[in-house]
């Protein structure tokens, strides 16, 4: 009877153990969204994992620092290289532990704590039924008239609208604060993230949204619609990845390490396109679904390293919010 007993228990525990495996990653709200990449990432990871993986969303840099060395997160998910600065000064982190050499991306990635998943472009996007005629280049859209409505994103919650702020000041350096004085007028909201603003573009609310250059791959994918595009500027456009990290102080340090392993492999690459609507950190074009390989690509990639992210950050937050007070 006690091997029959102790097999019984055995396989009744089997279940118990698996649910003690919980890795618990912090990550930008978008990714749990509908439209996000979670529901996916989460499916597959826990086909393998035997454990269970938990998304806890909001605003990930400003809760782990308030949280610091007691952050109940093992993983966090969606920052991006205009404020890694900050999260890497907290001393939070563990290395990632991966080959960097031969990602895709635009520029040199040689990081050894936040590791790229995916990357893109900022962009305005417009509904070519709505804007017949959409500035061609920044300029024409500063220049446009006020009648036409944006909405963008608020550089102090959202990466989005903080890459713009970054994009404003590469293109037009000293002179961004002119430039945000003629953009304001046509901003007719500015929200808290991105999935606001992108709701109420699509709602009909706004002729042009701040946004990436891949937004329109969605549309035409998931809904074969061939209205949504994003305006391509001379100017070039600004460089964002979205990153993870491994939390230093996780109680589940070969769960943590396991997802960072993973996040390079083709097997999680190929679920970034058309589960983000990015393009793969780690993924040769050919490998791209054909519709991404046929957006329009600016001629121009505009990069800020993370010390002259940070460096420029409150400077260009107090000039947009000069525009922005009235």
């Amino acid at each position: 009877m006690k091997p029959l007993f102790f097999a019984t228990a055995l396989l009744a525990a089997t279940p118990a153990l698996a649910q003690d495996r919980v890795l618990t990653v912090y990550a930008s709200d978008y990714i749990a969204s509908e439209w996000g990449p979670g529901p996916t990432i989460k499916a597959e990871f826990e086909a393998f994992c035997d454990c269970t993986l938990d998304f806890v969303t909001g605003d990930i840099l400003p809760r782990l620092l308030m949280e610091g060395k007691g952050t109940e997160a093992d993983i966090v998910f969606g920052l991006n290289t205009d404020v890694t600065a900050r999260a890497r000064a907290s001393g939070l982190f563990a290395p990632h532990g991966q080959d960097t050499s031969d990602l895709s991306l635009p520029v040199e990635w040689t990081d050894d704590t936040f590791l790229p998943y995916n990357w893109g472009e900022t962009a305005f996007v417009y509904d070519d039924t709505r804007l017949e005629n959409p500035p061609a280049s920044f300029q024409e859209l500063l220049d446009a008239p006020d009648d036409l409505k944006i909405v963008i994103q608020d550089p102090r919650s959202s990466i989005s609208g903080l890459a713009l702020l970054l994009w404003v000041k590469q293109v037009y350096g000293d002179d961004a604060p002119d430039a945000w004085a003629k953009l304001a007028p046509k901003v007719l909201t500015v929200t808290r993230g991105w999935s606001e603003s992108y709701g109420m573009f699509t709602d009909g609310e706004a002729d042009m949204v701040l946004s990436y250059t891949t937004s329109p791959a969605y549309h035409i994918a998931a809904e074969d619609d061939l209205t949504k595009k994003a305006a391509i500027f001379p100017e070039g456009h600004y460089f964002m990845a979205e990153l993870a990290a491994q939390v230093a102080s996780t109680d589940q340090p070969e769960l943590a390490q396991q997802f960072m392993d993973w996040i390079l492999t083709p097997e999680f690459q190929k679920t970034i396109p058309l589960a983000n609507w990015s393009l793969p950190a780690k993924l040769a074009q050919d490998d791209w679904p054909p519709v991404m390989r046929d957006l329009p690509r600016p001629d121009k990639t505009l990069f800020y390293s993370e010390d002259e992210a940070e460096a420029l950050r409150q400077p260009a937050l107090d000039e947009w919010l000069r525009a922005f007070a009235g």
